[in-house]
């Protein structure tokens, strides 16, 4: 049984229109220019520029990677109640996280790694909140800290251009762009590399994506 037909009914319909949504706006083209899609256990860490970047990334798998790959996502704005929290429960099956976790909250690295060694994947945002501006935020420590838990699992780094000029900070609709994600190479934790080492060296593969000047 595939990932996606245990949704609910309802949630494979709103999933289907968001699919459908984000293509017919972004125009969005994955390129997956350093390793090829596969239904495997891997973290997608992106950059962060706006709150549909998970959508669009999320959207862009193929339809046989997408049931099995769930976001990661802050807990204190998605699990109120509603629309939200029906769309990352019921479509998205996104690992609800506290960013700020306290004594009784699990501990993050232990929610993440549970769901990889399930057999499923992460998109993970490594510089911890939106990125208004161009460029790359310093990473935080998470990487790396699931990284060493899992050392098996592959790290795809993804860049996401445009995004950010279809839903700019305050704007309630999108603009119709074309966005890119380029798929890179995959990287793993060295035997007895240091954190700050691997997140420079996650950071730079990363940035190694971003379309080039013509």
């Amino acid at each position: 049984m595939s990932r996606v037909s245990q949704y609910s009914w309802r949630g494979a319909f709103v999933a289907r229109l968001i699919i459908g949504f984000a293509a017919a706006i972004t125009g969005a083209r994955a390129l997956w220019v350093g390793c090829t899609p596969e239904p495997k256990a891997r973290v997608y860490f992106a950059n962060h520029n706006s709150h549909g970047d998970f959508v669009l990334l999320w959207s862009s798998l193929p339809s046989h990677m997408r049931g099995s790959t769930r976001p990661v996502a802050g807990a204190d704005y998605w699990a109120k109640g509603g629309v939200r929290s029906f769309l990352i429960n019921k479509v998205f099956r996104g690992v609800l996280i506290a960013r700020s976790p306290t004594a009784t909250d699990p501990n993050p690295i232990d929610q993440m790694a549970a769901v990889l060694e399930g057999g499923e994947s992460l998109i993970l945002f490594p510089e911890g909140t939106r990125n208004l501006e161009d460029g790359l935020l310093p990473f935080k420590s998470g990487l790396f800290h699931l990284a060493s838990r899992c050392p098996d699992v592959e790290l795809v780094p993804v860049w996401i251009d445009n995004l950010k000029r279809v839903m700019p900070k305050g704007r309630t609709l999108p603009l119709p762009l074309l966005c890119t994600l380029t798929f890179g190479t995959p990287l793993q934790l060295l035997e007895g590399e240091a954190k700050a080492d691997f997140l420079t060296r996650s950071r730079e593969a990363l940035l190694a994506l971003t379309p080039k000047e013509s």
